[in-house]
C-alpha cells in the first residue's frame, strides 16, 4: 500500500490512525476467520481469510485490503476483541 495514502487514512469511526497489519497479526485474524468464529461489526460471518488489513491505533479495529483498495466501511470492519491471543 502507498505509504502516502495510509498517512491520510484514518477509521471512519473513531478517527484513530492506521497501520497495517504485521504478518503475525494477518496469519492470527485468518486462523480465526478458518474456524469459522469471526464477524464484523454488523454481525456478519466472516468467510474469506484476509491478503491485508488495516489496524486502528489502539488495536481494536481491523478493516480489510482488496485489490490493494482499502474497505473503509464501519458495518464490514472486524472487532479485535473477538480474536483470542490476537497479537497487539
Amino acid at each position: 500500500m502507498d505509504k502516502r495514502l495510509l498517512d491520510i487514512l484514518c477509521c471512519p469511526v473513531s478517527k484513530a490512525p492506521l497501520a497495517l497489519l504485521s504478518r503475525q497479526q494477518l496469519d492470527a485474524l485468518n486462523s480465526s476467520i478458518r474456524s469459522g468464529t469471526v464477524e464484523t461489526v454488523a454481525g456478519q460471518k466472516v468467510g474469506t481469510a484476509l491478503a491485508a488489513g488495516l489496524l486502528t491505533a489502539d488495536a481494536k479495529v481491523i478493516y480489510r485490503i482488496e485489490d490493494d483498495i482499502p474497505v473503509m466501511l464501519a458495518d464490514e470492519a472486524i472487532g479485535t476483541t473477538q480474536l483470542s491471543g490476537f497479537p497487539t
